[in-house]
């Protein structure tokens, strides 16, 4: 009855344990955060589960006397069965989940951090290409209208050739940019797209996410100082009396080398922050690069963007004057304009959403 009773409640612990560690339901986690979450929790069962241990030997024991009237009885079987458990590893293995997971989020702000550095200058782009191919798309049927209509006249001797020669190479012109939007848009299109996120949100991430798993380290190697230990189970002399065959014991162990630790670890904790500033390949100048670049590029259109602007609106006041007269030569010079304000159209398309883009990406939004 007692082993009955012994192993039915270290049974009972195991299957308890083993069921905290394997939840149903949850979706396999992608990539490298499975692999830090996976190595996390192999790591912390052992140091969350309790210890079982079991021991068979001889004691003396009973009422035999020795030599010199010491009762050291005669040789006895001893059979020791119980738990072991550690509550210290109980600290430390929800702290190697904890680092776990802010690996996780450390690699994912350092992936976006990476891909905006591959994606370089091109930053934004794709958005100003689409909007400048909009533009694009609706004036070049019209701009070959106009083209059709003067060919007409000139077979009529109503125009000159050189006047359709000029009217079809600004033509050409639009084409030829359409052409270079499609083709720069199929290039962008096959590489990564950075997150929509600020950088600047990206790298205080990727900054707080790695501190946190100095934090947590340090917060092991402190805790390795510690030992708070629960130790208990079934004892029994055979044929021998005991009114109770179980035994408990708490030990708690402390070292003393922990005193010298909390400088130690906050002289590594410092140093790795400094050491994100200053590595030159590190991702923290890559970054510190681009957004110089960025920024220089991003005052450089913002000026383009206001003279572009201008020149818009003073063309289409010159259109809607000319659209009045129907004299011969209005009509070529109003066909001149018409392809010419597509092209600043198209320019001032690309320069708004570019700089929109950029703005939002430097975390410099202006309304």
């Amino acid at each position: 009855m007692r082993w009955a009773v012994a192993w039915s409640v270290l049974a009972g612990l195991g299957a308890g344990v083993s069921g905290a560690q394997e939840p149903e339901g949850e979706a396999p986690d992608p990539g490298y955060c499975a692999f830090v979450r996976g190595v996390g929790d192999a790591e912390s069962a052992v140091l969350l589960a309790p210890d079982v241990f079991a021991s068979v030997g001889m004691v003396n024991a009973g009422e035999a006397g020795g030599s010199g009237g010491v009762p050291l009885g005669s040789p006895t079987p001893r059979i020791t069965a119980g738990v072991d458990y550690d509550f210290v590893g109980l600290y430390r293995g929800l702290s190697i989940r904890r680092r776990a997971e802010a690996e996780c989020e450390r690699y994912r702000a350092l992936s976006a951090l990476q891909v905006a550095v591959k994606r370089g200058t091109d930053v934004g782009a794709e958005a100003a290409l689409a909007a400048r191919a909009q533009i694009l798309e609706a004036a070049l049927p019209e701009a070959g209208q106009l083209l059709a209509s003067l060919r007409d006249e000139v077979k009529e001797g109503r125009a000159t050739v050189e006047e359709l020669n000029a009217l079809q190479l600004r033509l050409d012109g639009l084409r030829s940019l359409a052409y270079e939007t499609a083709k720069e848009r199929e290039r962008l299109a096959a590489l990564p797209r950075p997150a929509e996120r600020p950088l600047s949100t990206w790298l205080r991430d990727f900054r707080a996410a790695d501190d946190r798993v100095e934090a947590e380290s340090a917060s092991q190697r402190s805790a390795s100082a510690w030992k708070v230990r629960l130790r208990g189970g079934y004892d029994e002399l055979i044929n021998v009396q005991q009114d109770v065959p179980f035994f408990g014991t708490l030990t708690v162990s402390y070292n003393l080398g922990n005193l010298w630790q909390p400088p130690a670890n906050a002289r590594a904790r410092e140093g790795r922050r400094r050491l994100l500033e200053e590595d030159v390949e590190g991702v923290s100048q890559e970054v510190a690069r681009l957004v110089r670049e960025l920024r220089a590029g991003h005052s450089a259109e913002e000026a383009r963007l206001r003279e572009v602007s201008v020149l818009v609106t003073d063309l289409e006041g010159q259109l809607r004057e000319f659209q009045a007269m129907e004299t011969a030569k209005v009509r070529r010079y109003r066909d001149y304009l018409v392809l010419e304000l597509a092209r600043l159209r198209a320019e001032q398309a690309w320069l708004k959403t570019h700089v929109a883009e950029l703005g939002r990406f430097l975390g410099e939004e202006r309304p």
